[in-house]
């Protein structure tokens, strides 16, 4: 694997070349105006997608528009997040105040936090609305949008985490897709991808569709260096007008070191200044990339049986592998502390090497929908059945202390230890659901939403040292929601909603001795959520008002006599204030949201943290994109955004927190008509443009306290041809 120097480079790196290439792409087209007849000129079709879009087949209820749903629910389309540069789901914090970063590091998989909740990556993650298991690296190359739904999902998933539910699209055949992208993503990172849809046969009947990519990581940050690719395929057949059989798969892999986090000086706060973000503290001679791989793919048959009902039936299937491996910074042995680095910047460096991780998932979903019309009501009703499973097999893992690091990234050379100690988990999950859900127009005001879940879940956990005897669970349980909705003017509406849902924990056994019941599964738990709030929507422009409050039981260690166990320990209540506002207003397009949220513990053993704020949950958001079509030039615009997070608790104990922050991005695009029908897009974008120091976020894992910075100015770049 080659190595990063510690030479500096310039911000704008790679991405000059193509800089210079817009600027003359942009003078041309500008003397071209200025010399050529208008009628001359050939025409060019700017798209216009808005980051949200008002549909979002995530929430169940198909395509019913997002004001009249009574929950919270966002489609990011995949024009949209080219758009703004956004390369991994962790991006998606940019774009909406209720999403947040929960612990995301360079070269690692993604975690999202939604309403103050992190999404568990084993249960909240969908991928054509089927589960599956987000512990790994998920491109975006061949995904159409994201969809985000916020709140209580216990109607939409039998098992997950309150904050919300995340779906990836994928992109499906159409009628003529040739495009073809070159950028650079940071630093002197280089993609290529190549994105070719064609329809044949008689009428069309047939289409396909592929997506190849290839990325060379050459980030910001040092000694990051990493390569990734993609390779998709998707197909349908229409057979008829009422049959339609798809089929689609996906093959990817990442290798990347990985960038460990930051921590506390001793009982300190580090001021951000004085940190290097591109330091990187996974660096030794031998260190080893961490390495994600998955093959993925559905099988759907959709079945319009008559004009109000339709039958599908869905296979999905997900085999992931990894190697998760790093120089593990953790914690000060010298001054007996696992929370934080020494006071004097040292820390315990660890050897972390678990080899050989397998993830399989495997999921069928009937679901049949159709409308019924009772008296003056109509009934949209969804009958749903979900069989799935997951299998989690990790082996023995070394956990090893090397010697004493030091913040400034440059220590050792230390002999590596692969010793295996530490036992890990061996998982076994099989889940049947069986659902019904009524979406009831009582009258051209009125409507009224009804579901149940009724969830059977079972669940074997074993260690892989095979010390205890394996636990078996076999629970069940319902999951109820319900709402009402009142139109009280065109296309606007009030609503109340209330929900439950059910989450499964187990005891976390990375850090071999942090809890003596590692690995244990926990009783699962239910969570409610209710909601208030207000929709409208027009032509030119969409609002949202809403408020919420979640009750959650919590789980973490408690200190007894035996030792410290991990245990389901009172409850977290976090109440909040949601705002969202799309606007276009003549050469503008805005979009802006907000969320304040007041959250706290309650009920834990520890009388400290009750009353307390949780750990790494901002106290409020504001994200604002805006775009500026320039009249002067036929397809130029200009963007700006603007991020601001409030501050971050870094203990439980509210006794250090890390202050707000805020970061302006700023970029343009140019489309450009070129060969006929087809079009040249540019795109030139700079994050953090003010270089702004400050700690991004301060997530608590294994008791100890991490600190993210954010990233330095970055200068992205693009041209994507479509022909």
């Amino acid at each position: 694997m080659l190595q990063k120097t510690n030479q500096a480079r310039h911000p704008c790196g790679a991405a000059l070349t193509l800089l210079a290439s817009l600027v003359c792409a942009m003078v041309g087209s500008a003397h071209a105006q200025a010399d050529t007849p208008a009628e001359a000129l050939p025409t060019v079709t700017v798209n216009a997608t808005s980051s949200r879009l008002n549909q979002a087949s995530i929430t169940g209820f198909g395509d019913t528009p997002t004001w009249q749903l009574p929950m919270q629910a966002q489609t990011y389309s995949s024009t949209a997040l080219k758009n703004r540069g956004a390369q991994r789901l962790a991006d998606l914090t940019s774009l909406d105040a209720s999403i947040s970063d929960s612990y995301n590091a360079v070269g690692y998989w993604d975690f999202l936090s939604v309403r103050g909740f992190t999404l568990d990556n084993a249960y909240n993650y969908r991928r054509e609305g089927l589960p599956i298991i987000a512990e790994t690296s998920i491109p975006l190359d061949n995904k159409d949008g994201i969809e985000v739904l916020k709140g209580t999902s216990g109607m939409q998933a039998g098992v997950s985490s309150p904050g919300g539910l995340v779906n990836y699209l994928v992109k499906r055949p159409t009628v003529h897709v040739r495009s073809a992208t070159l950028a650079f993503t940071g630093g002197s990172s280089v993609l290529g991808a190549v994105d070719l849809s064609e329809r044949f046969g008689v009428g069309q009947a047939f289409g396909l569709r592929l997506n190849v990519a290839y990325e060379h990581l050459d980030p910001n940050e040092r000694y990051a260096n990493g390569q990734r690719h993609l390779l998709a395929l998707a197909t349908d057949w229409r057979v008829n007008t009422r049959n339609l059989l798809e089929f689609e798969i996906e093959h990817s892999r990442r290798q990347q070191a990985s960038v460990p986090g930051f921590s506390l000086l001793g009982s300190t706060l580090p001021a951000a200044s004085s940190i290097n973000p591109d330091i990187n503290l996974n660096h030794q001679p031998w260190a080893l990339p961490v390495l994600m791989e998955g093959t993925t793919g559905t099988l759907r048959w959709t079945s319009q049986l008559n004009a109000d009902w339709g039958l599908t039936t869905t296979y999905g299937i997900q085999k992931l592998y990894s190697d998760d491996r790093t120089v593990f910074a953790y914690g000060c042995i010298v001054e007996g502390s696992y929370t934080s680095f020494c006071s004097d910047g040292t820390f315990d460096a660890n050897d972390y090497d678990s080899a050989a991780e397998r993830r399989i998932t495997q999921a069928v979903d009937i679901a049949l929908k159709g409308k019924v019309k009772l008296g003056q009501t109509t009934h949209g009703l969804s009958f749903e059945a979900l069989r799935s499973g997951a299998r989690t097999d990790l082996n023995m893992a070394a956990f090893n202390t090397i010697g004493i690091g030091d913040i400034s990234g440059e220590f050792g050379p230390y002999p590596r230890n692969p010793t295996l100690n530490s036992a890990q988990h061996v998982r076994r999950n099989t889940s049947t659901e069986l659902s019904v859900s009524d979406a009831v127009t009582l009258s051209e005001q009125w409507h009224a939403w009804l579901g149940l879940r009724h969830t059977q879940l079972k669940r074997s956990t074993l260690l892989s040292n095979r010390r205890l005897p394996e636990a078996l669970t076999d629970e069940t349980f319902n999951t109820p929601w319900i709402a009402l909705g009142y139109s009280f003017a065109r296309q606007r509406q009030v609503y109340a909603s209330w929900g439950e849902g059910i989450e499964s924990k187990n005891a976390p056994d990375t850090v071999p001795g942090l809890y003596i019941n590692e690995g244990d599964t926990l009783p699962s738990q239910k969570s409610r959520q209710f909601e208030v709030g207000m929709k409208g929507q027009e032509s030119e422009w969409g609002w949202a008002l809403n408020t919420f409050q979640i009750h959650r039981p919590q789980a973490g260690g408690i200190s007894t006599q035996v030792g410290n166990t991990y245990a389901m320990d009172g409850q977290a209540v976090h109440t909040g204030l949601e705002g969202q506002l799309q606007s276009r207003w003549g050469q503008w397009d805005l979009n802006a949201s907000a969320m304040f949220l007041h959250a706290e513990r309650e009920g834990s053993v520890n009388p400290t943290i009750n009353g307390k704020k949780p750990v790494n949950v901002p106290e409020y958001a504001v994200k604002l994109t805006a775009d500026y079509k320039v009249a002067l030039l036929q397809g130029l615009t200009l963007q700006g955004q603007l991020v601001h997070e409030g501050r971050r608790m870094v203990l439980e104990d509210n006794s250090i927190s890390i202050p707000a922050w805020t970061r302006i991005d700023t970029g343009l695009r140019y489309v450009q008509g070129w060969r006929q029908q087809g079009a040249l897009t540019w795109r030139l974008g700079i994050k953090n443009l003010l270089d702004t120091r400050a700690w991004r976020e301060a997530p608590l894992q294994f008791d100890h306290a991490y600190l993210f910075p954010l990233a330095r100015r970055t200068v992205t770049a693009s041209v994507q041809a479509d022909f």
